[in-house]
């Protein structure tokens, strides 16, 4: 007897270790699946619990408090275009979009790296006038880090009434210096197309700055200017441009390529979100040659017009890989006045189906310069729109408008030869 009940508690002992062996595999293939909804939203009902009952100030653990945290991480963990925005933020958002007026000091921002960084400066506005570059760091904005904010909460601190004053922490790489720049705010207007000139033999030169309503208006009287010059092809200078309006790069485009060409999609995961945008009936300049510069600080609508003409082969790219922003946002507001979400929603793709986000576009001929000579080039591109005149500013080799132009007079010379 006594020997039968040793042998029944072997006979438990292993099928109890079966069992547990057999849980264990069941309950670690559960922990490992990304998308198991019933364990992942009981730990996050674990957790909400465990803090609201033992956290040590309980006026920290609120519902509203910790969701609303909860809410802002998760959406941070996508990318740096998700955000959660609170009542007061949505409110002051719409009012925006509705033509509010507001100041502010005309720079254009993302994150990279978790860290707040310049995209670049909008020309002849209080940021470029206080010396902010692209690649610049903004470390924190009135004393506030910026690294645990989203970038609509920078953005809002930037913001403000016209004559008030921000002050930024920046870091600059290229000099290894870190400062405090206090810019006081101001309407932003930006002209858009500069530097209309022939440069030499023929060639034509513009700059847009960046994308807006008036552009393709501005750029039909540089062109129709340039036409007057007996232009033979152009050289369309994107670099530092940090985008702007989708609408405003399609009809930058049809400039250049026929009625109801292909200038760029939309695709996400719901068929809503799957768009064509082609180019519009308007005055035709398409047998102009181009060369498009473009660089590491061309971003958006500037990667868009780049990637257009790129694939229509109607404009040759010279210069460095574009900065690679190019997905669409939708904001969604929350029941019960619960605020709203910004959420990335779909990718922009080139006519040849290109992904534009976090690829950039890259150049047909390639030509790298360091940021520090950038810098210079930026400044000396000035003088092409009579805004500044820095000393020694002829002393900069621009090798990638030098590269363009070559480019450009050997396509023509080819073209008469063959009586094009």
């Amino acid at each position: 007897m006594l020997r039968n009940r040793h042998l029944l508690a072997v006979i438990i002992s292993v099928v109890l270790i079966i069992n547990l062996g057999i849980g264990y595999n069941v309950y670690s293939e559960t922990k490992e699946s990304p998308d198991d909804s019933y364990s992942t939203i009981y730990k996050f009902m674990y957790v909400l619990q465990k803090v609201r009952k033992e956290y040590v100030d309980s006026d920290k653990v609120t519902y509203k408090s910790l969701i609303k945290g909860a809410l802002k991480g998760m959406l941070r963990e996508l990318d740096p275009f998700c955000s959660y925005m609170e009542p007061e933020g949505f409110k002051e958002l719409v009012e925006d979009t509705e033509g509010r007026e507001f100041g502010g000091i005309g720079i254009v921002v993302t994150f990279r790296n978790h860290v707040l960084e310049v995209i670049a400066p909008m020309e002849d506005t209080p940021g470029f006038k206080a010396g902010i570059k692209p690649g610049d760091l903004i470390l924190s904005i009135d004393g506030q880090p910026t690294v645990n904010m989203t970038l609509d909460d920078c953005v809002k601190l930037l913001k403000g009434e016209p004559g008030t004053s921000v002050t930024m922490t920046i870091y600059r790489e290229s000099e290894d210096v870190k400062k405090d720049v206090t810019i006081e705010r101001a309407n932003i207007e930006i002209s858009t197309v500069k530097g209309t000139k022939i440069i030499e033999d023929g060639i034509g030169y513009l700059r847009i700055t960046q994308f807006n309503m008036p552009t393709a208006e501005k750029l039909d009287d540089a062109l129709k200017k340039l036409k007057d010059l007996n232009m033979k092809a152009l050289v369309l200078d994107l670099r530092g441009n940090p985008g702007g309006l989708l609408t405003s790069a399609v009809d930058v485009c049809s400039r250049f390529i026929d009625n109801k060409e292909l200038v760029v999609s939309t695709e996400g995961r719901l068929s809503a979100q799957n768009k064509e945008y082609r180019s519009q009936r308007c005055d035709k300049y398409l047998n102009i040659k181009i060369g498009i510069l473009v660089d590491g600080n061309s971003a958006s609508a500037s990667e868009i017009v780049a990637g257009c003409l790129q694939d229509h082969k109607k404009a040759i790219l010279i210069g460095d890989k574009t900065f690679g922003k190019g997905s669409v946002q939708t904001i969604y507001a929350l029941p019960e006045n619960g605020g709203a979400i910004r959420l990335t929603t779909a990718k922009y793709y080139t006519p040849s189906r290109r992904v534009i986000h976090e690829n950039g576009i890259e150049p047909d001929i390639k030509i790298p310069v360091s940021m520090k000579t950038m810098d210079k080039i930026y400044t000396q591109r000035l003088t092409y729109s009579g805004v500044v005149k820095p000393e020694g500013a002829n002393t900069v080799k621009d090798v990638q408008l030098e590269r363009a132009i070559e480019v450009l007079k050997g396509i023509c010379l080819f073209s008469k030869a063959n009586g094009e």
